[in-house]
């Protein structure tokens, strides 16, 4: 895909939507009411006035820390439109973290829902604007803005990475990357289209939300529902239900809660056409009974904070379970051994690394760390993969997770995957720990369903459910029981904390 040098990516997303017409349709549901194209391009122009007014200039950073609504659109938009760059901050933080990343990303204005606002108290700020603040903000500004003069190639926006393994980086995007994940994945792959509504489990600031809830939408003209609360199963199905949105994205973590649940309502009563599951490898068992349950196919992708968003996936009509599918249009991926040789036997894990058109110039201040994840033209993506015969990608898990027993590799995610086929177990995570011989093995944490309870005779069946199923070396030697697995905001267990 061709990008044109002058380039401005809100006015992209915008534009595309208000020369066809679509004006008048609906393009945000949020917990507020309705919002249609016309209205959010005025809003978004009234923001980029906004910022304007605030004296920030042209490449500084805002900060945006709102609950998913359409306001959170304008202002990100509003800004990119103003050549002005957001960064998008997780809602579940602690003031410690924000303090580092307000920090490290020099933001000149917070933008934030007013119940995170105790969070950033002790925060210095040149300007914070709560959210209930912002609409008088907005209707004192013009309802029409100039565009920043920008290029394909000029800083758009920053994500912070979820800190899956330590410390949050700042990764740096650019203006043409939003529209390419649309043209690459969202059209061909998933084959989103103008009649379709939207609804993403997945937040706003995380890569894989912003470019199911904000940039395919816009892409195509489509609904999208958003919710500002977490997404548990009934908050879930209260959306599926009651607005029927036709593709739906969600995280392996909450597909488990929502089959697990007893609300999970009937398959008359939904509009499903296609889902997703990203951030973690799709167990195949979930997959499966999601699609019995609802008769749609669950494409489970991967994607990064790096690469914006799914670079590998499974294609409708051709879902392998236990796979990650295939690459995605547009991008390129290798296998690379620890030795830094390309791997090519089929089976053989390695570590997987990707180029594309959307990967990331670097991690702000972090200039080892940027050398190390971007290489060239591929980006180290930290995970382990195999590639079959045919092409298809076997995750393996994480580079840092991954276990050595007895001298052979063992992925903790396929342990996982036979514990959970298990009837009492609703989540597990396994990390490495040493026996009594310092040598690493298995270690299980499991989170029991509702009704069992937790006992050395279970720990006894669920080790010989794994040995039934597996090579008897990737048993987990120990298993720990715990009420809930400690996760980053967008679902990804934190296997450090667990190490």
């Amino acid at each position: 895909m061709e990008i044109p040098r002058d380039y401005n990516a809100a006015v992209d997303l915008i534009g595309r939507n208000l020369v066809p017409g679509r004006a008048a349709k609906v393009a945000y549901v949020d917990d507020s009411g309705t919002c249609t194209y016309a209205e959010l391009a005025g809003r978004v122009d009234r923001a980029a006035n906004a910022l304007r007014s605030l004296g920030i200039r042209r490449e500084e950073r805002i900060a945006i820390a709102m609950l998913d609504c359409a306001d959170w659109v304008a202002v990100f938009l509003g800004a990119i439109k103003a050549g002005i760059v957001p960064v998008a901050l997780n809602t579940l933080l602690t003031p410690a973290d924000y303090e580092y990343q307000m920090k490290d990303s020099g933001a000149k204005a917070l933008f934030v829902s007013d119940p995170l606002l105790k969070n950033f108290s002790s925060i210095q700020v040149e300007n914070v604007v709560p959210h209930s603040q912002l609409k008088e903000l907005l209707e004192k500004q013009e309802s029409t803005a100039d565009a920043a003069h920008t290029t394909c190639d000029d800083m758009c926006f920053w994500l912070y990475s979820s800190g899956s393994t330590g410390k949050p980086k700042g990764t740096v995007h650019l203006h043409s990357h939003l529209i390419l994940t649309a043209e690459l994945y969202a059209r061909p792959v998933l084959g989103i289209r103008e009649s379709d509504t939207v609804f993403s489990a997945a937040k706003l600031f995380f890569a894989y939300g912003l470019g199911n809830a904000m940039t395919f939408p816009l892409a195509v003209g489509a609904t999208t529902v958003l919710m500002a609360e977490r997404p548990t199963p009934d908050a879930v199905f209260k959306r599926l239900t009651e607005k029927k949105p036709t593709i739906f994205y969600g995280v392996p973590t909450l597909f488990a809660a929502m089959l697990a649940s007893q609300n999970f309502p009937e398959r008359k009563n939904l509009a499903l056409r296609v889902c997703t599951s990203a951030g973690e490898a799709l167990p195949p068992e979930i997959g499966k009974r999601w699609t019995e349950r609802t008769g749609t196919e669950l494409l489970d992708g991967i994607g990064s904070t790096e690469m914006l968003h799914i670079f590998l996936s499974n294609y409708p009509g051709d879902v392998r379970p236990g796979t990650t599918g295939k690459p995605v249009p547009g991008y390129a991926l290798r296998l690379v051994d620890d030795q830094g040789k390309l791997v090519t036997k089929p089976g053989e894990l390695g570590e997987l690394q990707i180029s594309g058109p959307t990967s990331a110039i670097m991690y702000w201040n972090q200039r080892e760390k940027t050398k190390n994840t971007f290489q060239g033209p591929w980006t180290r993506s930290g995970d382990k993969y195999a590639m079959d015969e045919k092409g298809y990608f076997a995750y393996g898990g994480r580079s840092d997770d991954m276990l050595k027993v007895g001298g052979i590799y063992v992925s903790p995610v396929e342990v996982e995957a036979a514990i959970i086929t298990h009837e009492a177990v609703l989540e597990a995570a396994v990390v490495g720990a040493e026996d009594e011989s310092k040598l690493v093995k298995p270690k299980a944490y499991v989170v029991l369903k509702s009704g069992y309870v937790a006992s050395e005779k279970l720990k006894a069946v669920l080790q010989q459910h794994v040995k039934d199923r597996l090579a008897p070396y990737k048993y987990p030697r120990w298993i720990e029981f715990l009420n809930e697995l400690p996760k980053t905001a967008t679902g990804k267990i934190q296997r450090f904390k667990l190490r």
